[in-house]
């Protein structure tokens, strides 16, 4: 179905139309229509219109009101102050949108048939060792602009770039070759699957293990150094040994990300490793072409506007002076592989904050190179860091990282005893849907107290706030999609109907006219990678539900038509509510 225009874009056209016939020497000028609190939407391109025409502002916008025909949209046209000019629509024409946009299974909202291919790279935890808290928002935020950008029409690749290459998998290989049974999870022949706490138990073990025999025994440590070199050599045993870890690593990854209720796929995880054959070839066309330069043995890329403190140039050092190679090199080979391979037009990173120095040298140096133009662009999405209710970066009391698996236990936990709190004889949920309920409310306040702040911001991680059914959370937005569930089972035989011909109360108005915005809502996340804007306009419509139970009676409305409206409004409303949520990640229980 083709997308529904909005009831915004009906009446920027009416008024377009209105500015033409009056002002024919205007051109094609912009009304700058907005939504107002004073009436429906506000015009107040004629302010701008009237210093290029040298006019009256407020005698041009009484010319351009009176060319405007009657019509079914536009119920009242008001010259206010100094020529804005303040609309109010027709209840008609709000219901008729509303009508369309129910008539299609994405709500109206547009599809970019011609959208180009978007590669996200999000979501990197490191090979053998845990996720912790600093590992979230990456994962949070990329998988809702994966979904996003997937719904308005773009190509999405996922791309998770895991730390699974480097000098610590000479430590922990040459561990297991003289530790042989170190990985090893049960007793030969059982065939119960591994657990991801169980992998990650043996892997931590092996780490610390391995630590300490290299801080402590010179000879180990001399023989950890060569394999690094056998590995990156391509030593067959050793490979065979490393990949037993990324194996090994991916059960614990998958037991996260399915607890995070999160869909990552193997050929999505194409790590540091993934590039080591192009890295050589990288350095070369960089040297070759003067983009990078030898300084004191290692190959380097300067800047003119990045210095250090003491105002010496600060380089982005590509291969370093034993001719190993930098991180640098890896982001420069995926970016190569990204556009030459991938076609990607846009590369999206959603990495932290902290890393934006390095970023902006590797994106400037991709463009120097010819890799990023104006047909491929480069974007970090970058974002701030989780921080406890004491304001200060989330820690255990005795000052270690917070596992990410406990922090999404004790969500889920302190969820399922809100559940528990809440249900009783009139939900009479079970106690599998309670627990099934408590771990989408606990994921989803986890996932949404992180969506709605601004990327770039740090946040309060505040668990008695993220499951709370007041404010601004997710569970206050899935009870209201629940509380629709409810009176729709309770309104008998009715069936959700628009009646253009009713008139509307001002909550119903107020609710309709927040449902019409969804479409533009989503263009505008989508364009500016801003989940939050999302988040935002969900809990104002469920804001917007709440004073319309306030106001209108469903069940109990005045006439069947008023009951069908109203159960049509409702419904809209719902499907918005899910397909909100749906986009960041969070789902929406039929009962709570």
């Amino acid at each position: 179905m083709a997308s529904v225009p909005s009831l915004a874009s009906t009446v920027q056209q009416r008024l377009a139309e209105g500015l033409s016939a009056a002002l024919p020497e205007a051109g094609s000028a912009d009304p700058l229509l907005r939504r107002s609190d004073r009436a429906d939407f506000q015009a107040n391109g004629i302010l701008a219109l009237a210093k290029q025409l040298k006019g009256n502002p407020r005698e041009l916008a009484t010319k351009v009101v009176g060319a405007i025909p009657a019509n079914d949209v536009l119920k009242e046209i008001e010259v206010s102050g100094p020529g804005f000019l303040n609309i109010t629509v027709t209840d008609a024409a709000i219901v008729r949108t509303l009508a369309a946009r129910a008539a299609d299974d994405r709500l109206g909202v547009p599809f970019d048939e011609a959208a180009g291919t978007t590669v996200i790279d999000y979501a990197q935890p490191n090979v053998a060792k845990e996720m912790h808290v600093g590992h979230l928002r990456s994962a949070v935020i990329g998988a809702a602009m994966v979904e996003i950008l997937e719904f308005t029409g773009e190509k999405v690749v996922r791309r998770h770039h895991i730390g699974d290459w480097g000098t610590q998998f000479g430590m922990l290989i040459q561990y297991l070759i003289e530790h042989p049974h170190e990985l090893d999870h049960k007793a030969e022949g059982a065939d119960t699957e591994v657990s991801g706490e169980e992998a990650m138990s043996n892997l931590n073990r092996l780490y610390k293990a391995s630590r300490a025999l290299f801080d402590s025994d010179e000879e180990f440590k001399t023989r950890a150094r060569a394999r690094v070199v056998d590995l990156q050599a391509g030593d067959e045993q050793t490979l065979a040994l490393w990949q037993r870890f990324v194996d090994e690593s991916k059960i614990y990854f998958y037991s996260v990300f399915e607890k995070l209720d999160m869909d990552i796929q193997d050929p999505d995880i194409v790590g540091e490793s993934g590039y080591n054959d192009m890295l050589a070839e990288t350095c070369r066309l960089l040297e070759e072409s003067g983009v990078a330069v030898r300084s004191e043995g290692a190959l380097c890329v300067f800047f003119d506007d990045i210095k250090g403190p003491e105002g010496n140039p600060v380089p982005l050092i590509v291969q370093k002076s034993d001719g190993g190679f930098g991180y640098a090199a890896t982001d420069l080979s995926a970016i190569r592989d990204r556009v030459q391979n991938l076609k990607a037009s846009t590369l999206l990173y959603v990495v932290d904050a902290r890393q934006s120095l390095h970023f902006k040298m590797v994106f400037e140096t991709a463009r120097r190179a010819g890799w990023l133009n104006d047909e491929v662009t480069a974007f970090q999405l970058a974002f701030g860091t989780v921080l406890g209710k004491d304001g200060k970066p989330f820690k255990t009391r005795e000052g270690e990282t917070i596992r990410l698996v406990d922090l999404l236990d004790e969500a889920i936990d302190r969820a399922t005893e809100v559940v528990r709190e809440k249900n009783n004889e009139k939900i009479a949920l079970t106690e599998e849907e309670i627990v099934e309920n408590g771990a989408q409310i606990g994921i989803g306040a986890v996932k949404y107290a992180d969506l709605s702040t601004s990327a770039v911001r740090d946040y309060k991680f505040d668990l008695d706030q993220m499951v709370s059914l007041n404010g601004d959370t997710s569970v206050y937005i899935q009870y209201a999609y629940a509380r629709i569930q409810s009176i729709k089972r309770n309104a008998g035989d009715a069936v959700p109907t628009a009646h253009p011909e009713l008139e509307l109360a001002p909550a119903e108005r107020a609710l309709g006219l927040h449902l019409d915005q969804f479409g533009a809502a989503i263009a505008e996340v989508a364009e500016e990678y801003a989940p939050h804007k999302l988040a935002a306009y969900l809990y104002q419509l469920a804001s917007h539900l709440t004073a319309f139970y306030d106001q209108c009676p469903v069940v109990k409305a005045d006439t069947q038509e008023q009951k069908e409206n109203r159960l049509f409004l409702i419904d809209l409303t719902a499907r918005t509510l899910q397909r909100g949520l749906a986009l960041l990640g969070i789902q929406a229980p039929e009962r709570l």
